[in-house]
């Protein structure tokens, strides 16, 4: 198998188990606190894995650029706002449900693209939108009376965060293949690296002004913290190696795999039910976003 493939199937059983630590902190350091975790202490594993990539090989630290700059802040600040979004759906939704939901990502990235730059789209991948939303759909509806029916915020949530995820996986791309030179590697952790530091520099500013007890928080659980930062910086090293090869399409398609695997996290861990209805969302989001994605292959 083409060597992407090993990156983005590592990358999504790393971020798994990432998604599941960071869940647990969010009741012990509240939203923001639990976000800047896997930020703050995946930063000095990201240097780690730059500095070993350049002793390893000898080569040059890329020296990123404007373009490489605006970008990378782009989808810095976007996952940001992924995250957090994440977090919040999963204190309303399972564990393996809001994954599921996350999963509606690259739908919102076409859409992006028809609005932003101007794509066109084909009758295929109009149906496989749609199916993709009606999966979203199923997973909204609960049976009972019409006026709870829709569970307006989680699905919001779900939306939001996967338009987070979609914009910082557009910004990310963007920024490693914007840097001048160096090996399909170094340019992925030089970029990961960089969209760390703006994240934990972002993150930090905000907690120091308005919720130091959430950053005071986040070194009591240290143990913790830090397993989720590891899991964090190794996840999105394996998702920046993807994007340094092939597109961002190919590596979040890929990426789907992630659904089984929080189904296995939610009841092993979480102790959580999934419901029929449930299954059968998750399987037309599947579904949708695979369509989707094979149009666009």
């Amino acid at each position: 198998m083409a060597l992407w493939v090993w990156a983005a199937l590592l990358g999504a059983l790393a971020q798994t188990g990432r998604n599941a630590t960071q869940a647990g902190l969010t009741s012990a350091l509240g939203t923001v606190g639990a976000t800047q975790v896997r930020f703050l202490f995946g930063l000095p594993f990201a240097l780690l894995f730059l500095a070993i990539q350049i002793t390893w090989t000898g080569s040059p630290l890329p020296i990123p650029g404007p373009a490489t700059l605006g970008w990378t802040a782009l989808g810095a600040w976007a996952q940001i706002a992924g995250t957090a979004l994440m977090l919040l759906l999963m204190k309303d939704q399972s564990f393996g449900v809001a994954t599921a939901w996350l999963k509606t990502e690259p739908v919102l990235v076409a859409l992006l693209g028809i609005t932003l730059l101007g794509d066109h789209l084909t009758p295929g991948t109009l149906v496989a939108i749609a199916i993709a939303t009606a999966g979203v759909l199923i997973l909204s509806i609960k049976p009972g009376p019409l006026r709870t029916l829709f569970q307006t915020r989680p699905a919001a949530l779900g939306l939001m965060a996967g338009l987070g995820y979609g914009l910082a996986a557009i910004g990310f791309r963007g920024g490693i293949t914007a840097l001048p030179d160096g090996s399909f590697l170094t340019r992925a952790l030089t970029t990961l690296t960089l969209a760390l530091a703006i994240q934990t520099a972002t993150l930090l500013l905000w907690l120091m002004l308005f919720d130091r007890p959430a950053l005071r928080g986040s070194f009591r659980v240290w143990r913790s913290s830090l397993a989720a930062g590891f899991l964090g910086a190794f996840a999105s090293a394996c998702w920046f190696t993807g994007f340094s090869l092939t597109s961002a399409a190919n590596v979040r398609t890929l990426a789907l795999v992630e659904i089984p695997m929080a189904q296995l996290v939610a009841r092993l861990h979480f102790r959580q039910k999934t419901t029929l209805r449930q299954y059968l969302g998750m399987t037309t989001i599947l579904l949708g976003v695979a369509a989707l994605l094979w149009q666009q292959g």
